[in-house]
């Protein structure tokens, strides 16, 4: 997400539109490349990337102060993306989760 947030930057002067956009797709690739034992930890990760790559669209200047309002203003006016992004992921980890231990319990069945 923050190559993600860099490009945004460079090519579409840090829409965060354009930000929140590429978000959902990362957001569902990351739940459905997690390994299976670590499925629990995709819709707690999504969030951190958010975070982490909304850094180079937050526009902050002033300093350190400056930088870390701009992320955390940026944090909050767009929570909508933050909290659609994260249930792609935790619906994407439950579903194959339930798929998981389905075939987990298949072959009792048939025995």
């Amino acid at each position: 997400m923050f190559l993600v947030g860099g490009l945004d930057w460079l090519l579409f002067d840090a829409s965060l539109f354009v930000y929140g956009l590429f978000f959902l797709p990362v957001a569902a690739a990351t739940a459905l490349w997690v390994r299976p034992a670590d499925l629990i930890t995709a819709p707690i990760s999504v969030p951190i990337a958010f975070a982490a790559g909304a850094w180079p669209v937050s526009g902050g200047s002033g300093g350190f102060a400056g930088e870390v309002m701009a992320l955390v203003s940026v944090l909050s006016l767009h929570a909508g993306w933050l909290y659609a992004g994260t249930l792609v992921a935790a619906l994407i980890a439950v579903v194959r989760k339930a798929v998981l231990i389905g075939r987990r319990r298949m072959p009792r069945r048939v025995a």
